[in-house]
Parts: structure tokens; C-alpha cells; sequence
């Protein structure tokens, strides 16, 4: 058991392990090829990419779990058990897995492993996780549906195991990942690693028109008003010859106002449907944001915090990090979160991309526990805007892999793992920098020939470009990135960039 409290990170890719390590991550977990639930994201394709990860976390101190948390079919058992025999060798500090026939025969083959039971085993009750740890399991991973006074008494019915929370990041909308709409619409299975994050569709909700004109035609045809057809045609009979599930209008033109559904069996509760013009989302679920509850998660037990987002930018791995390794370093020292800090730690992750936020189940009333987000209610505010790719301290010309368009005059922060500086974009070169001609033609890219070019603009997934920072920015700059506020904090589909 430990007393420290640890900070764990997405690591979706070698690049962005480094990134979660330099901000502030105690341990990472990443993804297996073809045996976690990130298959389609995850770029550990190869056991030499799993094996330069594990090397990477261990020489900068840290813990590294690979997740090899698939429910297996029949034709997957032996290639799963060939690579836990191939990983092995690597030594990873655990395995993070749900089947238990593929526990007991990991455990059996490589006992000297621990293993992490994944939150989607649906760990929702002390007895559960006393089975568990009497079967040798070293940390459970708690379901997201549990509140604070349920993992309380987890711990203290069985003291003696790790507990680990998920306190940030996208929230399934299944029971912890027990979905089957990607499966039912998409042929992907998300306990297979394929999801395909149905849920997250816009769906448009479209009249069903042509029913009135049916009926119309029948009135016409029969010479009978309304109550003479609906008496001599049962419910049924109507549906059957005015309904088709092909009779929809063409042209889709959004609902205005406000709707929501009511389930009969539950009268007086109603669930909003948020439809604009790019569709309907019904269950598309706002993020997790537990800094309001990591002191009173810390009391209860949990002492591995962790973020999901495998599949996110190092920016969000970065920022979330940096974001909650404040936070927990003040619980370590024993010191209450202060407001200030609350404050920054906010601010900080509504630079990311999210979707609101909200406590999840931690508070006993999840949706009065919601309302108290609401002042504090989290879009994006901030733009990932360019990568530093190198930096040449002598000249102080930097590379940078843009993310996203650059103009001359955006308003930047430069964001390093020690700090951040403000800055006004200046001059934009390609192919170099006149300042660093040497240190740019050892970096030119292919298409630019070597010649230099100026510009005032740059866009997001073109060549890199050159920038010459002002005699005051920080000189360490490695694993650095910049970002732009936008004008307003706006949700994602309405991206405004600050330009002079």
C-alpha cells in the first residue's frame, strides 16, 4: 500500500507519455496492440513501441500499466496469452484487465506481475472487491457510478487493497462501458476495442409528414370524417396504413425552442433534447471534472486519481496534468484546495476540449451535485495552437508543428512544464528562419527547396514553420506548446480565433 497519491495519465502514444510525464504524471497506462479497449486509437501497434514506453516511464521514475482489458472470444485467447508472454518480458509495473478467465491464466503464467482490475468488471461493492483481493488482485479500478459514501465503505470493509477513481475525462453513457450502439450500429464492438463512440452522433429528429396526407387521401376516398375513420379502423389498422418508416420530409429544418422527453412511467421528469443544426443529442454526457472532490476522494480511500483520454492531444494530457498535479500536491502536503487554486486548476482545463462539466456520481444527488458546476460551467476557451518542434537557444528560433491556423498578431501563451509566457505572434517563416539559417536548413522541409519564405499565416497540418521568440522567453523549451484564447469561450462547433 502507499500513502502518496498518484497522478494517473492517458498515455495513447510514446509522444504523449512524454508529454503526460513532464506535467506532472506519477504513472501512465497505455493501450496493448489489439487487447485494450482503445484499439482503434491506439498507437502502440508493435511490441518495440510498448517496449521504448515501459523504458521511457522507468527512466524518468515513473510506473507504466499497459491495459489489455478486452472480454475475449474463443479466437482470441492464445494470441492474448502469447503477447502477456511477450509483454512480460518488457516489465510493465501492472497489467490493467477484466476477463477472469484471462486473469487466472496471467497469473498462473507470469504471478510476478500485478494485476489492475479495470473499471469495466463493473466494480460497484465492497464484496466484490474482497473477492478480488482474495484472488490476488492488487488494485480495483471503481466503476464511475459510485458516489464518495459507497467507496467509503469499500475501503473500509477491505483496508488492505489499492484504490483507483477516474476523476476526469469523457463519461460513458452505458453502465462503465457495457455499450452495445456501436456494435448494433456500426459492426464495432466497444468491449473489443472498437468503439466507435456512437453516442456522441448527431441524430436529426425528422417530421413524419406524410401521415396527414394519407389520411386526408383515405377521408377523400371514403367520404368519412375523422371520427368515422378512427371508429371504423382500429389504432393498429391507422398506424399500419398512414405510418412508414421512409415517410419523412426531405429537407431537414431544425426544431426551434426547447424540447424534452417525458417517460410515461415517470411523470413530471424530463430529459432535454438539445437539437441545433447539426442535430440531436440526447445522450451525448457532459465530461468528469472531480477537482471539487479529490480531498474528500482522498478520505475515502482512492489513492490513484486518474484522467481518461488515450485517444486526446498531448495538449489535453499536458494541461489536465499540470492542472491536477497543483491540486493533489496541495492534499500531499496537507493542505485544504484554497480557492485561488481551485480557481486555476478550472480555468485551466476549460482550455481543453470538453463538453462541460460535471462531478459524474460522486455526490449522493448526481444532478443537484451538477447545478453546483453551474457558475464554474466549462467550455473551451483556449485554442492548441502549434507544438515547438526544436529550438535553437543561441538564436532563439523556434520550430513549431501547427495545430491549427496562425495569423500575425494572434495574442499566444507559450506553455512549458515549468511555466508560461505571453507572447504576440510576429513574422511566420517557412523553410527557415533568416536568424538561423544553419539551424534551419538542417530542418527544412522537403517541399520549401531550402528557400526561405514569409509569411503571415499558417495552417494546421502543412509544414512547419519558423519564429524568431522575444530576448525574455524561457530558453528550456522542450516538450513546449502554445495555445490561443478565443474571443469568447464558445463551444467547439463555433471556433473564433484572437487576431490583432
Amino acid at each position: 500500500m502507499t500513502n502518496k497519491y498518484e497522478l494517473l495519465m492517458p498515455g495513447g502514444s510514446l509522444e504523449k507519455i512524454k508529454y503526460a510525464i513532464a506535467y506532472g504524471a506519477d504513472a501512465v497506462y497505455a493501450g496493448v496492440p489489439r487487447y485494450s479497449l482503445r484499439a482503434r486509437e491506439n498507437e502502440f501497434f508493435d511490441i518495440e513501441l510498448v517496449a521504448e514506453a515501459v523504458n521511457y516511464a522507468h527512466a524518468h521514475g515513473k510506473k507504466i500499466y499497459l491495459t489489455c482489458n478486452i472480454y475475449a472470444h474463443n479466437n482470441k485467447i492464445r494470441g492474448f496469452m502469447d503477447a502477456i508472454d511477450e509483454m512480460s518480458q518488457l516489465k510493465p509495473d501492472a497489467y490493467i484487465m477484466t476477463d477472469p478467465g484471462l486473469i487466472a491464466m496471467t497469473r498462473e503464467r507470469h504471478p510476478e506481475i500485478d494485476i489492475h482490475l479495470s473499471t469495466q468488471a463493473n466494480n460497484t461493492n465492497w464484496a466484490q472487491v474482497k473477492f478480488w483481493r482474495d484472488y490476488g488482485i492488487k488494485r480495483v479500478i471503481l466503476a464511475r457510478e459510485l458516489n464518495i459514501q459507497e467507496i467509503k465503505e469499500i475501503h473500509e470493509q477491505v483496508p488492505d487493497i489499492e484504490l483507483e477513481a477516474f476523476v476526469h475525462g469523457s463519461i460513458c453513457m452505458a453502465y462503465s462501458g457495457r455499450c452495445l450502439l456501436s456494435n448494433y450500429l456500426n459492426y464495432r464492438d466497444a468491449n473489443q476495442g472498437t468503439c466507435s463512440h456512437t453516442c456522441r452522433w448527431g441524430f436529426n429528429v425528422k417530421l413524419n409528414d406524410q401521415a396527414a396526407l394519407k389520411l386526408e387521401a383515405l377521408k377523400e376516398q371514403l367520404k368519412l370524417t375523422d371520427e368515422e375513420i378512427r371508429a371504423k379502423f382500429s389504432d393498429a389498422e391507422l398506424e399500419s396504413m398512414l405510418h412508414s418508416p421512409d415517410d419523412v420530409i426531405s429537407n431537414y429544418v431544425p426544431l426551434t425552442g426547447e424540447f424534452h422527453l417525458e417517460e410515461k412511467e415517470r411523470p413530471g421528469e424530463h430529459m432535454e433534447v438539445d437539437e441545433d443544426e447539426y442535430g440531436t443529442y440526447i445522450m451525448n454526457s457532459k465530461d468528469l471534472c472531480a477537482i471539487d472532490y479529490l480531498e474528500e476522494l482522498k478520505d475515502a480511500g482512492i489513492i490513484s486519481f486518474k484522467v481518461e483520454g488515450r485517444n486526446k492531444t498531448e495538449y489535453y494530457a499536458s494541461i489536465v496534468a499540470r492542472a491536477y498535479r497543483r491540486a493533489l500536491d496541495k492534499l500531499e502536503a496537507g493542505q485544504p484546495l484554497d480557492a485561488a487554486t481551485r480557481r486555476w486548476a478550472l480555468d485551466e482545463l476549460g482550455t481543453t476540449a470538453n463538453r462541460g462539466f460535471i462531478p459524474g456520481f460522486y455526490a449522493r444527488n448526481a444532478k443537484a451535485a451538477a447545478q453546483e458546476f453551474e457558475k464554474d460551467h466549462c467550455v473551451q476557451t483556449h485554442l492548441y495552437a502549434a507544438r515547438v518542434a526544436a529550438y535553437s537557444p543561441e538564436t532563439r528560433v523556434a520550430e513549431l508543428e501547427v495545430k491549427n491556423r496562425l495569423d500575425k498578431g494572434d495574442q499566444l501563451e507559450l506553455i512549458t512544464p515549468t511555466g508560461s509566457y505571453n507572447l504576440v505572434l510576429a513574422d511566420i517563416y517557412y523553410g527557415g528562419h533568416p536568424a538561423d539559417h544553419k539551424f534551419s536548413a538542417e530542418r527544412v522541409t522537403k517541399w520549401s527547396e531550402t528557400k526561405i519564405k514569409i509569411s503571415e499565416h499558417a495552417h494546421g497540418g502543412g509544414a512547419n514553420v519558423f519564429l524568431q521568440l522575444p530576448e525574455d522567453a524561457p530558453q528550456d523549451l522542450e516538450l513546449s506548446m502554445l495555445r490561443m484564447p478565443y474571443r469568447e469561450p464558445v463551444s467547439l462547433r463555433k471556433r473564433t480565433p484572437v487576431t490583432a
